[in-house]
């Protein structure tokens, strides 16, 4: 697992929010915490199992470090984006099998799950659901304030999930 150093610290006021990207070869998570309609990041990295391992091994070691991940950021809520529609069946079912392990991760550790199309991440982050990934890495940081400016990316991606999940929290909160 590949992680990035936490660079916000966590307040008891703040919703720990975790985003999840499945992908078989790499699944990205980032973790922002909301406090008073502002993201900061916690987190976020990849999980990335070895090449040579069989779907089932891969699956296994995906649920195992999402559930640590779970453990060790202790998040309010988990929000995962929804596999999307590929053009081949195969990679479809496959990354779907991901989201499984995820979801279940996320349900043995208690959690709230969401549950986000790519288009509607997409349009919450850029303004557009039809952003390019660059597009979409550029907003992450701008939203969270980085230094860097926007490197594409697994993790980039779970941040913008978790970013959606925020914007639609502070959305639902307005209306009520």
């Amino acid at each position: 697992m590949q992680t990035a150093s936490a660079e916000a610290t966590r307040s008891p006021s703040h919703t720990v929010i975790l985003g999840i990207d499945p992908g078989s070869r790499r699944t990205g998570y980032g973790a922002i915490a909301l406090a008073d309609g502002h993201c900061q990041l916690l987190d976020r990295g990849v999980v990335a199992p070895a090449a040579r391992l069989p779907l089932e091994l891969k699956l296994r070691e995906i649920h195992a470090q999402v559930l640590a991940i779970i453990e060790r950021l202790q998040p309010d809520v988990l929000a995962v984006e929804d596999v999307f529609h590929a053009v081949n069946a195969r990679t479809a079912l496959v990354l779907g099998h991901v989201r499984g392990v995820v979801l279940l991760a996320g349900a043995e550790a208690g959690l709230p799950v969401c549950a986000y199309a790519p288009a509607t991440v997409k349009l919450e982050v850029t303004g557009s659901g039809r952003a390019e990934k660059s597009q979409v890495a550029y907003m992450v940081s701008r939203h969270l304030s980085l230094a860097e400016r926007g490197e594409p990316g697994d993790a980039a991606d779970a941040l913008a999930v978790a970013i959606c999940h925020a914007h639609r929290c502070a959305t639902e909160n307005m209306r009520r």
